[in-house]
């Protein structure tokens, strides 16, 4: 495939998340031909959300807003990857799907940080002891994704593997909605293996 298809593929379906639609296919999933089922509602995505947290992740809704918490946990766990790198191991023994297994997220490890790239460690998005997901309040999150500045780095620094330059676009309620998720889990210590 040449890296202009490829490129317009990509755009092609990003644009359809981001509507919250997808690429119309029918009964037998060709593309082009009938649909099967109606287009799904964008409260589906909530739905999505509570059924795809890792098994062995239990939220905390006391006092949390459930729409949010669902719409996060869709954007964490299906949209945005975020478990891939802000996790160490990503997939428990057995359950890594890239080596053919069922997928299992290993429950321990889920967003706590430590996998390495180079000179940088992802870090623990889970709540401290506050309830503060990474650390942080609710602003400065946001101001994190907007920025690539976190307020637990040096002055001027940026985060250099985040893609939060791509994130920087999602609307104040996603990112509302991925902080209500992540305040929902369970707090955390760092991971203490980090390693690539």
């Amino acid at each position: 495939m040449h890296r202009t298809s490829f490129s317009l593929s990509c755009a092609a379906l990003a644009g359809a998340l981001l509507a919250g639609t997808a690429p119309a296919h029918g009964a037998d999933g060709a593309p082009g031909s009938p649909p099967s089922v109606a287009r799904p509602e964008p409260n589906d995505r909530i739905s999505r959300g509570f059924a795809i947290v890792p098994e062995g992740v239990t939220l905390n809704l006391k006092g949390r807003d459930r729409t949010l918490v669902g719409l996060g946990s869709y954007l964490v766990n299906a949209v945005g990857g975020c478990n891939d790198c802000h996790a160490r191991p990503a997939y428990a023994p057995g359950g890594n799907p890239f080596n053919g297994e069922p997928e299992r997220i290993d429950a321990e490890a889920y967003l706590r940080g430590g996998r390495q790239f180079g000179p940088f460690t992802s870090p623990n998005l889970r709540p401290d002891a506050r309830g503060n997901p990474a650390g942080l309040r609710l602003w400065q999150f946001i101001r994190t994704i907007r920025t690539g500045h976190s307020p637990n780095d040096a002055p001027g620094q940026i985060l250099q593997v985040m893609p939060w330059p791509v994130y920087s676009h999602m609307v104040e309620r996603d990112l509302r909605a991925i902080y209500e998720y992540l305040r929902s889990l369970p707090s955390a210590p760092d991971n203490p293996n980090p390693g690539p």
